[in-house]
């Protein structure tokens, strides 16, 4: 680390004598930032959430970089463009985030891969000046002290800072969704599309759009990869054209490793939300007009927040719409008539590994969807 000082000396001759006076110089200035870097990892993936406290000057736009001392690749980012070359990464701030007051603070992440060891780097630059360094001294005329800025927070969008993923497909330039993301369809592709949509959003200007005209041929999907270890909860926004309708429809599905890898999939079925289980296709809640009276329509025509939590060692599975839990899409362990009387037909753990969002219908129902700011981790996200 380079420290750089500066002191200005005055003398004073008087009549009776020679006083030195020596005026105090200016501090040193203050490092251009702080990090904290924090990993989560398994195998050979990982996710770091990465926050910059920001110096003395105050910033109108910021650019951090790094090197990895392994061989760690970023596959993507959020609440930041970030760019990868070699072991150099940058990381460039978004329209919403580029003010960056003197010491305020702005939060982004990263998921990527690596084997061996996952170090964590060292040498983290803001702007081009090392953190934790100085910045070089400038001479300037004294001026009169002005009015301090109250350091301010600048946050993630839609409730994504603690979350291990999250992503407002802010930084997705091609017509699909690209990076973590991969879209496709299962057993069949037909006419249903997913595209990046510009010209409607949930925050920022950018979500993925899924257009289907109905038909169980003409679904879907675009996914990734989720920790396939203990509880994952997961959060995203939704909206949509068509009210649920009766026949079975499907809206998010994932893979279950403990059941032959078949889904696990949410959706509708009765005009209200469900879960079902593709291997056995036990529903919940039950399809009596008792268990429908226990779940819940999802509204057209505006965003809703979906939340759920698979607690797989336990056997347990939570569902949250618009922050409020639904009580028939709720699997505690207890019996609840009308509502879990199948899904507790056998034992169930589920190991999820991936999760995928689209459009799957059964029957001949199409929709229009449009998802955004979708998030996962291990403790609740919320709305």
């Amino acid at each position: 680390m380079h420290r750089f000082a500066a002191a200005l000396a005055a003398v004073c001759l008087a009549a009776a004598g020679t006083t030195a006076v020596v005026a105090a110089g200016p501090a040193t200035a203050a490092p251009a930032c702080q990090v904290g870097y924090r990993v989560n990892q398994w195998q050979t993936g990982f996710t770091a959430e990465i926050t910059v406290t920001n110096g003395a000057s105050a910033l109108t736009s910021w650019a951090l970089t790094w090197h990895y001392a392994g061989n760690q690749s970023v596959t993507s980012g959020w609440n930041a463009t970030v760019r990868q070359s070699g072991t150099a990464v940058t990381a460039e701030s978004l329209p919403y985030n580029a003010a960056l007051p003197a010491g305020g603070t702005v939060s982004f992440g990263v998921q990527g891969t690596y084997s061996g060891t996952n170090a964590e780097p060292t040498d983290f630059a803001l702007n081009g000046v090392s953190c934790g360094d100085t910045t070089p001294p400038v001479t300037t005329t004294p001026t009169t002290p002005t009015t301090t800025t109250t350091p301010t927070t600048t946050t993630p969008p839609a409730g994504c800072a603690d979350a291990a993923v999250c992503d407002d497909f802010e930084q997705q330039t091609g017509t699909a969704p690209a990076g973590r993301w991969t879209v496709g369809a299962a057993n069949c592709q037909g006419a249903g599309t997913v595209t990046v949509d510009t010209a409607v959003a949930h925050s920022g200007s950018r979500s993925v759009k899924v257009a289907s005209p109905g038909g169980y041929c003409n679904h879907a999907f675009f996914g990734a990869s989720v920790p396939g270890s203990g509880v994952l909860y997961g959060r995203f926004w939704v909206r949509h054209t068509t009210p649920l309708p009766a026949a079975h429809v499907t809206f998010m599905a994932l893979r279950d490793t403990a059941d032959g890898g078949r889904d696990l999939r949410a959706g509708g079925q009765n005009q209200a939300l469900q879960w079902n289980r593709e291997s056995d296709d036990a529903t919940l809640p039950a399809q009596s007009p008792a268990g429908v009276a226990q779940s819940v329509p999802l509204p057209t025509g505006t965003w809703s927040c979906f939340e759920f939590a698979i607690d797989g060692a336990a056997g347990q599975l939570r569902t949250w719409l618009g922050g409020s839990e639904v009580p028939g899409l709720v699997v505690d362990g207890v019996p609840t008539p009308d509502v879990d009387q199948q899904w507790l037909g056998r034992a169930w753990h589920p190991a999820v590994t991936d999760l995928r969002l689209g459009w799957e219908s059964y029957g001949t129902d199409p929709d229009t969807l449009w998802f955004d700011d979708v998030a996962w981790g291990s403790a609740r996200i919320g709305c």
